[in-house]
């Protein structure tokens, strides 16, 4: 047997021809390509090298440091064929490594790209001095001079490379220092970064000196932390913005060899780690006291690019993050003036990063990206066409559930337009002058921001402690607001103690009382030579930090001024201020034209196969509809002023099930119509096919005498709800029922929505929330929604599901008046105790037939028994005793008559002769006896789908 199992497998095979052979090996060879070039590592186009370089720099020019350096060089790069260069910087406590990723896409593009570990960090030696202008900034011309001697380099001139700097934070800083000092750099992109360091770190958003600026604490022992260990606690500069540029060049990296050489230089205060030591000295005074010294803000001011702007001519790209306590937007604006007055090229971007959000969505780091690559591939490589100067920001626009990330929507500006907008609005708060106190030794403290995670209170909310603030609250919007820029208000103060550390706080309130404090921005104030009385104060106009953000309609403003907050030094004396806010509140308006971003080319592409994939799906569902029946759009002028008109209604599906076989009958105008049956009866598949929710297999429905199709515009004549309400759970009741009518495309004033909302009986619950209805809130809610516009004929599905008695009640005569004005209702319902209370006419279908249809009291029909309520039970019993055929019971002191065939008034007549008072006489057959006499005790439908 094992022997004949090769020959079985030859004559299983086919025959090997010479063309088979070929046409397999061909095959293989292919397969055995792609699988190679599946697994082949892709080249980069680049490569890099480490290297210790040894530079001279310092105040003499000739103190050596030890800078850790990377060199990227794009693969081509000769003496033949120079390339452009830049000089890549990272974020305060990083190294060389926080910024590989973008050197790398920038040596791929084509640069030769030089990163270095700033002096004291990493294994770079030397002390850190702030981006001075005689250590870092040196060091950085060195590095340009040792680019400027590569071969592979493109030069202007001998010893002038073809160069940019681009960098964030920390290394932002040092562009700008950098170019304003060394000519030979061509163009820069600074990101996230300061202009005045003194005032960054002590703020006053009164305008007040800087010296007497509120001390940023939390950051600056974050600063100073990170920079004490050398960066090795991995970056205090928390993920700036991130771009191919290197903007992402915050200090998340660790360094791969840990501190400097040696550990902290000689002669250096351990406290001060590898600080300088009037750089400590500077942070100690301020951070023991609370307050600045002249010499203190002199070192910061000697960091600072404000006091050099006027000496920048590389063409700036100056990029700034909305999400972002350490350097907000204020930095760059100033940054941006003071270059644009020597008629340098300067180009603003705003976006939802920063040192607090990180390189932000994805949507703005790859516009980040495109910006960065433009300008340097002008005004570096010599590639392309001048970019715009136009003005670049963006919005958070929603939330993607794709990248489970927030989507950003960017717009530009032609003329940057500043922190004061292109317009602006006055919104009104009002509240009276209130106290608030600061504690004993600023404790406990407000929570508005943390460093590096300042958008968290956006999410989580700032706390603003009871006692210590003051709230002033607008009204609701009128309409929404797109803010842009810094706002203003004007604040008055008074204290004993003649001084005040405020906190100046605007939050976005929705409908719910939920506060916003956009990205934990908070503009501190330090007021002295207050007034005891708050009468006597006087007014103080303070500039809050700018944001970018749409208010909404709807929405409130709150003005909050604090006494104290954790990321800011508070005065330790205890003391009590007296604060007022004027009512107006300065909003700066931005109406930009909404941008392109760079993924909207793949992702109309994309738009416009899907749009014709459905189109083509559209046009086949479309040609076979036609094929299986035609439209009828005429009217039938008999049924024109009819409701509705049922006719051999009957539905059959595909599987041989009939859930409705035969149903005839008609609702006109006056008329509450109660649709009855047992489970499984057809009542559903009835009102679906009413509602044009599935088709008939044969029959029709006539709405005032058009015949119904899928779509019809007679549909607009009605309302419904049918299998239960659906609404979105984070919209509030109006919203909810705004957004469907909106949906109907009719103008709101037709919406009747007043009316609709009195007929629901929800109240205020409209504006709540409906994740937080209960059942029965909703099911009114959905009721509200059928009785828009009060459609001449409403269908309402167990409307009473979920109500309590009083509010069935309630709807009993909501329904009954709401037909009286000449329209219709058809409701469906098991209470047959409400039908018969409710409707003036009933149809009661069984096994998909009618059984029965007409005025409820044909179908209750005359009842064989009455019940008496009488004055006197046991006299009336005597009286009848006496009639022949009739015969009495007492029940609960009333008197139950089984006539068997007297009239009731001859009975009523003999109770009256014989001085008996008859209150009332009651049928005692009810509509619940009339069912289950037509449709049995134990019946059941036909499975009703």
């Amino acid at each position: 047997m094992p022997r004949a199992l090769p020959a079985r497998l030859r004559r299983a095979l086919p025959r090997m021809s010479p063309r088979r052979w070929i046409a397999g090996s061909a095959a293989l060879a292919l397969v055995a390509g792609l699988t190679g070039w599946a697994v082949w590592p892709e080249d980069p186009g680049f490569t890099f090298t480490d290297e210790m370089l040894t530079v001279r720099s310092g105040p003499s020019g000739d103190e050596p440091i030890t800078l850790d350096t990377r060199y990227f060089l794009p693969d081509g790069a000769s003496t033949e064929q120079p390339v452009p260069a830049l000089l890549l910087a990272h974020g305060f406590g990083g190294d060389m490594h926080s910024v590989h990723a973008q050197a790398e896409e920038l040596a791929a593009a084509g640069y030769a790209v030089l990163t270095w570990t700033a002096r004291g960090f990493g294994r770079s030696g030397g002390q850190i001095h702030l981006d001075s202008a005689d250590h870092e900034v040196k060091d950085a011309q060195r590095l340009l001079d040792w680019l400027a001697a590569r071969p592979e380099v493109r030069r202007d001139a001998p010893g002038d490379p073809r160069v940019g700097a681009a960098g964030g934070s920390y290394g932002g800083a040092l562009a700008l220092l950098l170019a304003a000092q060394d000519s030979r750099v061509d163009a820069i992109v600074p990101s996230i970064t300061w202009n005045d360091l003194g005032r960054a770190f002590l703020p006053d958003a009164a305008g007040g000196a800087v010296v007497d600026g509120v001390f940023k604490k939390a950051w600056a022992g974050t600063f100073f932390s990170s920079g004490a260990s050398g960066g090795a606690s991995g970056g205090a500069s928390g993920g700036a913005s991130g771009g191919a540029s290197g903007a992402a060049s915050g200090g998340a990296g660790v360094p791969a060899g840990g501190g400097a050489p040696g550990g902290v230089p000689a002669g250096i205060d351990p406290a001060c780690g590898r600080f300088a030591p009037d750089v400590c000295a500077a942070f100690m005074t301020i951070a023991t006291t609370g307050r600045a010294t002249p010499e203190a803000v002199a070192v910061l001011d000697r960091s600072s690019p404000a006091r050099v702007l006027d000496r920048i001519k590389a063409p700036t790209l100056l990029v700034q993050g909305l999400a972002d306590t350490l350097f907000p937007l204020s930095e760059a604006d100033a940054n941006a003036r003071g270059i644009a007055a020597n008629g340098t090229p300067v180009r603003i971007a705003w976006y939802a990063g920063g040192h607090d959000g990180g390189a932000g969505p994805r949507t703005d780091r790859d516009r980040v990206d495109e910006l960065t690559r433009e300008w340097l591939d002008h005004y570096v490589a010599g590639a392309g066409a001048a970019p715009p100067q136009d003005f670049v920001y963006s919005r958070v626009a929603g939330f993607d559930a794709m990248d489970r990330g927030l989507v950003t929507n960017a717009y530009t500006i032609a003329d940057y337009p500043g922190l004061t907008g292109e317009t602006t609005a006055t919104v009104v708060v009002a509240g009276p002058a209130q106290p608030i106190a600061n504690p004993p030794g600023g404790n406990p403290a407000a929570l508005s921001s943390l460093p590096g995670v300042g958008a968290l209170s956006s999410v989580l909310g700032a706390a603003d402690l009871p006692g210590q603030h003051a709230a002033f609250v607008s009204e609701p919007l009128p309409e929404a607001l797109d803010v842009g820029g810094s706002p203003r208000v004007t604040v008055r103060a008074a204290s004993p103690a003649g001084e005040a550390v405020l906190f100046v706080k605007l939050y976005d309130v929705d409908p719910d009382g939920g506060a916003t404090l956009s990205e934990g921005l908070v503009a501190p104030v330090r007021l002295t030579g207050l007034p005891a009385t708050i009468d006597d104060a006087a007014p103080v106009t303070v500039t809050l930090p700018a944001i970018v953000r749409r208010i909404d309609e709807g929405h409130r403003l709150r003005i909050v001024v604090a006494a104290s907050d954790q990321a800011f030094a508070s005065p330790a004396e205890p003391a009590v201020h007296t604060v007022a806010v004027e009512p107006a509140v300065t909003l700066p308006i931005l109406t930009g034209t909404p941008m392109t971003g760079p993924d909207a080319v793949w992702r109309w592409v994309l738009a416009g196969l899907l749009a014709t994939i459905a189109l083509g799906l559209a046009v086949v569902l479309l040609l076979a509809r036609a094929r299986h029946r035609r439209v009828d759009r005429s009217v039938a002028a008999e049924h024109a002023d009819t409701p509705l008109v049922v006719d051999g209604l009957r539905k059959e599906y595909a599987d041989g099930f009939v859930a409705v076989s035969r149903v005839d009958f008609t609702v006109r105008r006056g008329q509450v119509v109660g649709l009855l049956g047992p489970n499984g009866a057809g009542k559903t598949t009835t009102l679906r096919v009413l509602m044009g929710l599935t088709q008939p297999t044969r029959g029709e429905i006539r709405i005032f005498g058009h015949r119904l199709t899928p779509g019809s515009p007679v549909l607009s004549r009605v309302g419904a709800l049918v299998e239960g309400p659906g609404f979105l759970p984070h919209l509030t009741g109006e919203q909810n029922l705004r957004a469907y009518w909106k949906a109907t495309g009719r103008p709101w004033a037709d919406a009747r929505f007043e009316e609709a909302l009195e007929i629901a009986g929800l109240g205020d619950s409209v504006h709540r929330r409906t994740r937080k209805y209960s059942h029965g809130m909703r099911q009114r809610l959905a009721i509200a929604q059928a009785m828009l516009g009060l459609p001449e004929l409403l269908v309402l599905d167990e409307p009473t599901d979920g109500l309590d008695p009083p509010q069935i009640a309630q709807m009993r005569r909501v329904l009954q008046r709401y037909a009286t004005d000449g329209r219709a209702v058809l409701v469906s319902s098991h209470l047959l105790a409400e039908v018969e209370q409710t409707c003036t006419h009933a149809v009661v279908v069984n096994k998909g037939t009618i059984v029965a249809s007409g005025p409820v009291e044909e179908i209750v029909g005359d009842s064989p028994t009455v019940h008496l309520d009488v004055d006197d039970p046991e006299a009336a019993r005597a009286v009848l005793d006496g009639l022949a055929d009739v015969r009495p019971l007492v029940e609960n002191g009333g008197l139950v008559v089984d006539l068997n065939g007297t009239p009731r008034s001859e009975v009523v007549a003999a109770l009256v002769r014989a001085g008996v008072g008859v209150d009332r006489v009651v049928p005692r057959r009810r509509l619940e006896d009339a069912f289950l006499a037509l449709v049995g005790d134990n019946s059941r439908g036909s499975g009703d789908r």
